[in-house]
């Protein structure tokens, strides 16, 4: 059984930065895409980065590129999210996500399992 844990979230200043970690178990993931996704109160889970876990290719929204960094640590099985220059709009929940398949893809509904979500707060 799949399993994603997210942990790293916490309160932070404007301009500071935070780093997320996503533990995977449950099965080989060469093959798969990990995602990263926010939820803010009353909005819809958006997009933040993903990497194909097998070839280490990355893809952005632009709302965090070049502030935002997703990586793999393959002997870990860990996804993490280097988020520096925060801001206050980048306050919500964030996910871990999985997807079978090796196309990365942006919309939530690609992708088969989701960690319980950590919370990141940024204050003006």
């Amino acid at each position: 059984q799949v399993q994603l844990v997210e942990s790293g979230g916490g309160l932070v200043q404007a301009g500071g930065s935070l780093r997320l970690s996503c533990a995977a178990s449950g099965r080989t993931f060469s093959s798969y895409v990990m995602g990263w996704f926010r939820q803010a109160p009353g909005k819809e889970r958006e997009f933040v980065a993903a990497i194909n876990w097998s070839t280490g290719n990355t893809y952005y929204a632009d709302p965090v590129k070049g502030r935002f960094t997703i990586s793999r640590d393959n002997a870990k099985n860990m996804v993490y999210l280097q988020m520096n220059s925060l801001k206050p709009e980048d306050t919500a929940v964030y996910y871990c996500a999985a997807d079978r398949t090796s196309m990365i893809h942006t919309t939530y509904q690609n992708y088969d399992y989701w960690g319980q979500g950590t919370q990141v707060t940024v204050s003006s």
